[in-house]
């Protein structure tokens, strides 16, 4: 079989044991909005909440160099 089909069944088959422990419905409150999620689901959101943030500060962060070294070329 190959190395990486079965890595990628591992994988799912742990994430969908996550999911099925972690069903529990959690409570979140700000301000003065309140949301009910499960809590495997309040994770992915804050997952994917944090690789889109790492993403744009990259982006940022590479943007920003390309342009000093633009002015620091001129």
């Amino acid at each position: 079989m190959n190395f990486k089909l079965v890595l990628i069944l591992i994988l799912a088959g742990l994430a969908v044991l996550f999911i099925i422990q972690n069903v529990a419905v959690a409570e979140i409150r700000f301000l003065f909005w309140t949301l009910a999620m499960s809590r495997s689901l309040l994770m992915f959101f804050i997952l994917a909440i944090g690789i889109v943030l790492g993403w744009l500060l990259h982006s940022f962060m590479m943007h920003r160099q390309v342009q000093e070294k633009k002015n620091l070329e001129s």
